[in-house]
């Protein structure tokens, strides 16, 4: 695709990454058959041809159409049409481009970015978010069934990890994150609880906290940044110490971790760190996958059970289909499912200030991972967590818990290596 940027970005690194996306979208339209919001809405605009001609015309300075927010808005960021794509066209680059350039250039209404602000400002930080979900739970019972969903409640915490034989042994760092804290706290603790039996010791960082995607997503680049910078600050100097690698147990996490680079990339004091951090990103898939499973000495429940993968995990980390053999490999029972690349609409705070779009993709997507009778459905990202939970319906786990709810207890006097 031919391009002529406007000066306001043409020599700007954001510029020359954008012309080079541009001109490698041929405009096949291959992207629009597994593109959620174009399969539900059918409108060219809200499929990645559509959005990506409307941020070229954009770009080359253009007077941005009333709607183009709308439909940029209106974006999962599932990145399911780059696994579709045959030229690879890195679209979700481009639409943080597109979207950053019209936050500076066609700033939203003042009640929108107030809102977007507080949705920051909650959900990034664990102390804002906690007592509002203690207070949500208090009121559970009384709140709208969509909200009600979302408010998982307490569950039973698996029992604490074992500490490894002299504290010296390997070690891990574990990504807290924002919200998963206090919605979910079991599922870092389940990771803790698997790889002690394995032998790795798991330390959680104080100074790291939310990852960054949420204000990415909420079009606040400059926060995203300096939280990836505060991050990497806490991070790196354990990683050098000899952690082997940073876990992320929340997969839409855990491609925003690995998307660090690019996003610090004109950031000369960070960029190099950055690209180590991602080097030494993990789901706790691969890290599992690559271990001797038979150390766990698991019993697996006999019951079906259907996997959720998120977008996060198939398209964005490129992990599709790593749970399912992992569980296969454990010795459970799977489900059949269908749809297996569509959004389930949660997409970060997608179901917040897109409900219509992601009630429907909801919809779907429970009926796609119930068609083979489940009893039990598993994800891996906390938002899809929240977002598939169903009262009266299947119940929704992380794989996770699965995992440690399914471990044998240790005798008392053997060693938690053993």
């Amino acid at each position: 695709m031919q391009t002529n940027l406007a000066d306001f970005i043409r020599d700007t690194p954001e510029g020359k990454r954008a012309e080079q996306i541009l001109r490698n979208c041929v405009h096949c339209g291959f992207c629009t058959a597994t593109c959620p919001t174009y399969q539900l809405l059918g409108d060219e605009l809200d499929g990645p041809r559509g959005r990506i001609y409307q941020i070229k015309l954009f770009l080359e300075g253009e007077t941005p159409s009333p709607h183009i927010r709308d439909h940029l808005d209106r974006c999962l960021v599932c990145r399911s049409c780059e696994t579709t794509c045959p030229s690879g066209v890195d679209y979700h680059h481009l639409l943080d481009i597109g979207r950053e350039a019209l936050e500076e250039r066609a700033p939203r209404s003042l009640p929108e970015r107030l809102l977007r602000r507080a949705m920051v400002w909650l959900f990034s930080d664990p102390r804002h978010f906690a007592p509002l979900l203690g207070l949500a739970r208090l009121v559970r019972p009384a709140l709208p069934a969509a909200l009600r969903n979302k408010v998982l409640p307490r569950r039973p915490l698996p029992a604490p990890a074992q500490p490894t034989p002299g504290g010296k042994g390997r070690r891990m760092l574990m990504l807290d994150g924002c919200v998963q804290p206090a919605l979910a706290p079991q599922i870092n603790r389940a990771l803790s609880l698997l790889l002690d039996r394995l032998g790795i010791e798991t330390l959680g960082v104080p100074q790291a906290g939310c990852c960054g995607a949420l204000p990415q997503h909420l079009s606040d680049a400059q926060r995203a940044r300096e939280i990836a910078r505060r991050n990497i600050d806490a991070w790196l100097p354990e990683l050098e110490a000899g952690a082997e690698a940073l876990v992320v147990t929340a997969s839409g996490c855990g491609a925003h971790v690995k998307d660090y680079p690019t996003l610090l990339a004109g950031d000369p004091d960070y960029a190099e760190a950055a690209r180590q951090i991602a080097e030494k990103a993990r789901d706790p898939v691969e890290i599992l996958l690559a271990e001797d499973l038979r150390r766990l000495h698991l019993k697996p429940r006999a019951k079906r059970i259907a996997v959720h993968t998120p977008c996060s995990l198939q398209h964005g980390l490129g992990l599709g289909g790593r749970i399912q053999s992992l569980l296969t490999r454990l010795g459970y029972t799977l489900a059949e499912t269908t749809e297996d690349h569509l959004c389930c609409g949660s997409a970060g705070t997608y179901s917040l200030t897109q409900p219509a779009i992601a009630s429907r993709l909801r919809a779907r997507k429970l009926q796609a991972l119930r068609i083979d009778a489940p009893d039990l459905i598993v994800t891996a990202n906390i938002g899809c967590l929240g977002h598939l939970q169903d009262e009266g319906g299947t119940p929704v786990a992380h794989w996770l818990n699965l995992l440690a709810e399914d471990l044998p207890p240790l005798p008392e006097s053997s060693p938690a290596t053993g």
